[in-house]
């Protein structure tokens, strides 16, 4: 069974649709590989993340207003689309490269179900 925040993560986007895009420059194909990639790895390494503190913003977030196109304010499943392998303390590692969470001055964004309620860059 997911601890609270996976399910809450995974719930959020199943709720998405993977065939309509939340963000207007991230084509529908892409969207439906990084919502994939997102649900596989909450049931796989969510309740890894969470115990290692892992926030859904550090996870899932893209810019509030901007989208995917701002990739500075994004969540490390956002910035790759590629499936995640395993996660770490400071990194979300994947098939090709790492996505880290403590960059120095880093602001996240929303996530992303939170931005297809209202984001203004739809």
């Amino acid at each position: 069974m997911l601890p609270d925040a996976a399910a809450i993560w995974r719930g959020a986007l199943e709720n998405l649709s993977p065939h309509a895009s939340p963000c207007r420059y991230l084509v529908p194909a892409k969207w439906a590989a990084i919502r994939e990639a997102g649900i596989e790895f909450c049931d796989r390494l969510g309740a890894e993340a969470h115990r290692l503190g892992w926030t859904a913003p550090q996870l899932f977030a893209v810019h509030p207003e901007h989208g995917t196109l701002r990739v500075d304010y994004c969540g490390a499943l956002l910035i790759s689309g590629n499936k995640p392998v395993a996660v770490e303390a400071s990194r979300v590692v994947f098939e090709s490269g790492s996505a880290y969470r403590n960059k120095p001055g880093q602001i996240w964004g929303l996530p992303v179900w939170d931005f297809a309620k209202g984001g203004k860059g739809r």
